[in-house]
């Protein structure tokens, strides 16, 4: 009886391993982000922090995500999932700990600015690594799960900070998950492999074509601005994140302030819109991926479920005039449904469209986009919330996925792979004297 012969290009099923860890990474990520919107009622109190000072501390985050789009982008690029994710997963887990150490508006809006540093590489490491290990047709499925990970943190998020919260104080819902993170760590470093290399098996991963690393000079940022497609991707996500981090960061405080809910009932019943959201991404990316195995063009696969996506996000206009909290959880649940659906469409896009030496890169610039408009929102959010309501919130987040919808079809057009030409080290020679 003869063994199975190693295929090549056969994909590995180490592949599913590391989507869970990312999946799992991603949960943790969004229980630290999660911890201060859960734990703000009671800081906010203690601290006699007002709606405007809290927006700033979220927009101090937003802007830490900015400035680390690149450098993570670059990261990963260069050295790797495995070396990239467990610099910033150290990264994070320290400065989300020292939270339950901050005492003032000053060393919150620090602490989460360091956190923002840290955790912006996660959705490029893991758009990277994706690339890297699934084949076409399976990754927006892929991107569903690992950013599944996120609705699951938010899903798990309210009940465990509210429990901690409650029961051993607001410092607990910061250094309870923070240490959860050294075991993702540990495991991540056990478990990862780059395509390539052996595994104790002694049978090699697999290499995709586009695997292998391509020296670059420093000046490959312009090259990329001058593309459409570019623009396009980072308008997408820019009109588009900004959402989720509505949901994310302000959810909770809506439902305080405008339902009445109580920190309790928030424990209870703020986990839904998220259970929702994870449901919609892990459809979205299914949808698209079954119009792609029943013979669809990737270009048509891609805009229907955008459109749908689209679509479901408008229920969000409906929110304000829901009579009760009962009537106005549906309406959130499918808004949080429609982005999340969005989101991980997005993530297929991404792939489609770039080869993977650059991809870490190009996500980090959509990134910017995103943290740019978020930062600039959040700030707004707080102020039109203090001193108006939430109405023109919610229509906001209805409308900008349509105007990302828009950026698709005006600037990206046809999804299909860039050619994309940047010099090479090895093009450039030093001036003669």
């Amino acid at each position: 009886m003869h063994s199975a012969r190693y295929q090549p290009d056969r994909p590995s099923p180490l592949r599913w391993t590391i989507l869970f860890l990312l999946f799992a990474g991603f949960t943790l990520n969004i229980v630290d982000r999660q911890a201060l919107s859960l734990a703000a009622p009671v800081i906010r109190e203690q601290f006699h922090l007002s709606s405007t000072q809290y927006g700033f501390i979220v927009f101090a985050f937003l802007f830490g995500m900015v400035l680390g789009q690149i450098p993570a982008g670059l990261l990963f690029d260069r050295k790797g999932p495995r070396f990239g994710f467990s610099l910033i997963v150290t990264w994070w887990s320290v400065a989300n700990l020292m939270h339950a150490f901050a005492g003032s508006l000053l060393q919150f809006g620090s602490l989460r600015f360091l956190l923002g540093l840290g955790e912006c590489g996660s959705y490029s490491g893991s758009v990277k690594t994706v690339g890297r290990w699934f084949p076409e047709e399976e990754r927006s499925f892929a991107g569903a799960v690992f950013v599944s990970g996120s609705l699951a943190g938010s899903v798990l998020a309210p009940p465990l900070i509210v429990f901690l919260t409650l029961r051993y104080g607001w410092q607990a819902a910061f250094l309870v998950p923070s240490s959860l993170g050294f075991v993702w760590l540990a495991a991540w470093l056990i478990v990862y492999r780059e395509p390539g290399m052996r595994l104790q098996s002694g049978q090699p991963t697999t290499q995709p074509a586009d695997y292998a690393p391509k020296p670059m000079s420093a000046g490959w940022l312009k090259p990329l601005l001058r593309l459409k497609v570019v623009w396009g991707v980072i308008l997408i996500r820019a009109l588009t994140g900004p959402v989720s981090h509505f949901y994310w960061y302000w959810l909770p405080e809506y439902l305080k302030a405008e339902r009445g809910m109580g920190l309790q009932a928030i424990g209870l019943f703020a986990w839904l819109p998220y259970l929702f959201g994870g449901a919609g991404g892990l459809f979205g990316g299914w949808f698209s991926g079954l119009l792609l195995r029943r013979g669809w063009p990737v270009d048509r696969a891609r805009k229907t479920a955008f459109l749908l996506s689209v679509a479901v996000c408008l229920t969000a206009a409906l929110v304000p005039f829901a009579p009760n909290a009962p009537a106005a959880m549906p309406l959130i649940c499918l808004a949080s449904a429609g982005i999340n659906s969005f989101s991980v469409t997005f993530i297929g896009l991404l792939t489609d469209l770039f080869p993977q030496h650059l991809l870490a890169r190009v996500s980090g610039l959509t990134g910017i986009g995103d943290g740019v408009v978020s930062m600039f929102l959040m700030l707004t959010t707080g102020i039109v919330v203090q001193h108006f309501s939430y109405l023109p919130v919610f229509i906001a987040a209805a409308l900008m996925p349509v105007l990302g919808l828009a950026s698709l079809y005006g600037l990206v057009r046809r999804v299909r792979k860039v050619e994309i030409s940047l010099p090479s080290r090895e093009s450039i020679r030093r001036p003669s004297i």
